[in-house]
Parts: C-alpha cells; structure tokens; sequence
C-alpha cells in the first residue's frame, strides 16, 4: 500500500531502539526521509546504516528516502535548537521519547516525578512548540505523540509514568484545536505493553531467580498484570511502526485529536 510519503521529512524522537525504531523504518520503507533521534552519536549512526541497510535488501535505493540524524538528548535546549537549526522545518514530528519504570508510589520523590514531566512531556512539547506554525504555514503536518494504555487505565505500578501519559493525551486534543480546518493533525497513538528492549528489561527483573523458564515469562507477564489483554501476548514494536506510519500519511486525515489504541483489547470498551 502506497500511504503517499516520499519525501515527507520525519522526525522520530528516541529511534534508536524500541518503538521509536520501528516508527523510523516503516516511515522509511515508505519513502519518507527520516531524522533518527538518540543521545549517542555511535548508537544513531549504527542505528540509520542498520535501517539503510535491511530497506536496501527489500527496495531499489531510488524508492528509499533519506535517513539523517539529529543527535542528542532532547530534554536538553541546546540539543533542541541545534535541531531546529539543523532541521527547520518537518512534515512529520513523533514524540516518542519517554522513560518507564515500575516504582511503588511512596517511593517516588519530587525530582522523579518533575524529571519523568520533563522528559515525557515538556520536551516533545517543546518540539511541537516550534514546528506547529510552520506545519501551519505549510497546511500539510502530523504530530503524534506515543503514549501508552497507562493513560487511560493505570497499572498503579508506575504512577509517575502514568501521569506523564495522560498529560501527552491533554496536550495533543488541546493542539489540534488550533488546526482547525487545516491539513494539519495531531494525535496520539496508545501501545499497549509492548516487548521493547526496556520491557525485557523488567521482565528481567522480575524473572530473575523465579525459576520459571524464559520461554514462559511472557505468558505469565500478560495472565497476572494485563490479564484484560484479548491477545494475551506482547505487542511487537513493527506493530506500533506500521500503524503510525498510516497515521503519519496523507491518507490518515479524517481524525485529529484522537487518543488511537493499538492495545490488543487491554482497555475495555465501554458501549
């Protein structure tokens, strides 16, 4: 399917693994010219030959937009202005950046719940900040946030994270309403727990010692802390990748301001 994005230039924040990465190759594999974001100069370039190269073994070069990178932390305004001087201008922005990590509540100190609202939320709201007038200008854009079912059902074993996640839902209805009538949208995209790096980190932790081989961690992860899950496994990052690639194309533009699922059922509709 042709979702009409050559030369669509696309900023991925925190696509160097994960759900970022997967984002960053979809929108490639459709012809986009993608800007790889990561805090290690090593790991990004790493990060765009190892795009370049899996699209050079599947498509001609010619049908392949440009992979560049933008490197640096983004929670840091340096960082953000040498990328907008780098990169003035963007078609596609995707907040992706964001840090996890299950913490009982009354051990979460005021410094862990500011830095979880920097990074989660100022920073790519810093990035919308400035690329919002000129997607405007231009009346083509797309800025989607990644969030995460904890937006709108908390575990409660990491509220700090949970918070950050609503806020990005808030914070993308309250931009779309300055697109009215334009072909500029801004949504957010909702993953259900998904097997990222970071997530078999945690599986990690909590595995270790159980004595429960590996093979079955992932079964036992879903029946006892997402058992309304209808797919009952992990989602796969190229899940994620695939769907915001529509949501990021010409095609996606009857919606704006959404919360968009791709949770396997996790959350429960309510009719």
């Amino acid at each position: 399917m042709d979702l009409h994005l050559n030369h669509k230039r696309a900023l991925v924040t925190g696509s160097t693994k994960g759900i970022g990465k997967a984002i960053a190759l979809e929108l490639a594999r459709e012809g986009a010219d993608v800007i790889v974001n990561g805090r290690k100069q090593d790991v990004v370039n790493a990060t765009v030959a190892e795009i370049a190269g899996q699209l050079s073994q599947t498509k001609p070069q010619t049908a392949v937009g440009d992979i560049q990178a933008a490197v640096g932390d983004i929670n840091d305004e340096a960082v953000r202005e040498q990328i907008f001087t780098q990169f003035p201008t963007v078609d596609i922005l995707i907040n992706n950046v964001g840090i996890f990590e299950p913490m009982a509540y009354d051990a979460i100190d005021d410094a862990t719940w500011r830095h979880f609202f920097d990074v989660n939320v100022l920073a790519g709201n810093a990035l919308a900040r400035h690329y919002l007038p000129r997607m405007l200008a231009q009346d083509f854009g797309r800025i989607i946030f990644i969030a995460s079912e904890e937006a709108i059902m908390p575990s409660g074993e990491m509220p700090q994270y949970s918070m950050t996640k609503t806020m990005n839902l808030s914070l993308a209805k309250s931009l779309s309403k300055l697109t009215v009538a334009s072909h500029v949208t801004v949504n957010t995209i909702m993953p259900g727990s998904t097997l990222t790096e970071g997530v078999q980190t945690m599986l990690n932790r909590m595995y270790a010692g159980s004595g429960l081989p590996e093979s079955e961690w992932e079964a036992d992860f879903m029946r006892n802390h997402r058992p309304n899950s209808q797919i009952q496994r992990l989602i796969r990052p190229e899940e994620v990748g695939r769907f915001a690639a529509f949501v990021a194309s010409p095609d996606a533009s009857s919606f704006s301001g959404e919360a968009l699922r791709v949770d396997g059922g996790l959350v429960p509709t309510i009719f």
